[in-house]
């Protein structure tokens, strides 16, 4: 019987309670990155479910850059970091979106994606779906389609995944708590 890989990936997540705060039970994905093997592995899964024809890898700070650069380099096409304010060197867009407890902004390179331009959204969890979502209407503003959202872990019982309407969205681990 061969083990599916991600049931393989979900050994290198470690769960540690009440960080960062009580209740919660924090995925790390530490280990994932600190195993070559593993780190290829998730990497190569996420490109499976990659569209064809994208124009771009959109990744969310932060981690989301280390799975979508990663996706980029491994698919041959462009990667556009999402920041928070203040960050970015040139002129920016910016979107402010509302958090649990209060709001944040993100922010792109006002030339970083052109009108029709496809991409994939990439970051490493979703988990209330906000930070996704906001970034999926950062992306239109400037002219883009998003054509599907890609993460490593899904936090199931939070419903992030319907703030995110119509966008395909593919997770690698799904988690119930």
């Amino acid at each position: 019987m061969t083990i599916q890989p991600a049931l393989q990936l979900r050994d290198f997540i470690r769960n540690i309670p009440d960080f960062p705060k009580q209740g919660i039970n924090f995925k790390d994905i530490s280990p994932l990155l600190a195993d070559g093997g593993a780190f290829s592995e998730c990497t190569s899964e996420l490109s499976i479910h990659m569209p064809d024809d994208i124009d771009a890898i959109v990744g969310i700070e932060s981690r989301g850059f280390l799975f979508g650069a990663a996706l980029a380099q491994l698919t041959g096409v462009g990667f556009v970091p999402i920041r928070k304010p203040g960050k970015l060197p040139a002129a920016t867009h910016a979107i402010e979106y509302e958090l649990e407890y209060g709001t944040d902004i993100l922010e792109i390179h006002r030339d970083a994606l052109s009108r029709g331009h496809k991409v994939v959204i990439v970051d490493d969890l979703l988990a209330t779906g906000g930070t996704a979502a906001a970034t999926i209407k950062l992306v239109e503003q400037l002219g883009g389609e998003v054509v599907a959202c890609l993460f490593v872990i899904e936090l199931d019982f939070l419903g992030g995944k319907e703030k995110l309407g119509n966008t395909p969205v593919f997770s690698l681990l799904h988690y119930d708590d």
